[in-house]
């Protein structure tokens, strides 16, 4: 019966042993995902979004833009509502960059 229990602890300790090996390894694989990524999230701030808060200094509806306070010209998308934008109003203008030109992602008024 003692040479049973040597057999069954030294089982133990090798399923213990496997085990602890497939922790370590997928610890390391998380670490180099959290490394990877933590790597290339400055890259996804480039590519996102920008906004500025400005007054609208002109609305052109068949240019479909808009330039604002700042100098800037913004080019609006084809399904863009001009209804109720007019020059002098305070807007904040969510844009990317896209080619050299702002493109508005959304506009929001202010009060």
């Amino acid at each position: 019966m003692g040479e049973f229990r040597h057999i069954q602890e030294a089982n133990l300790q090798s399923f213990s042993a496997v085990i602890w090996s497939k922790v370590v390894r997928m610890r390391i694989v998380i670490s180099l995902l959290l490394a990877t990524a933590s790597f290339l999230s400055p890259v996804a701030a480039f590519a996102g979004s920008a906004d500025v808060e400005a007054t609208i200094r002109d609305v052109n509806i068949d240019g479909m833009s808009l330039v604002l306070d700042d100098g800037k010209s913004y080019t609006v998308p084809a399904e863009f509502n001009f209804e109720g934008l007019e020059p002098g109003q305070k807007v904040i203008v969510f844009y990317t960059e896209v080619d050299g030109k702002r493109v508005v992602d959304d506009l929001e008024v202010l009060q």
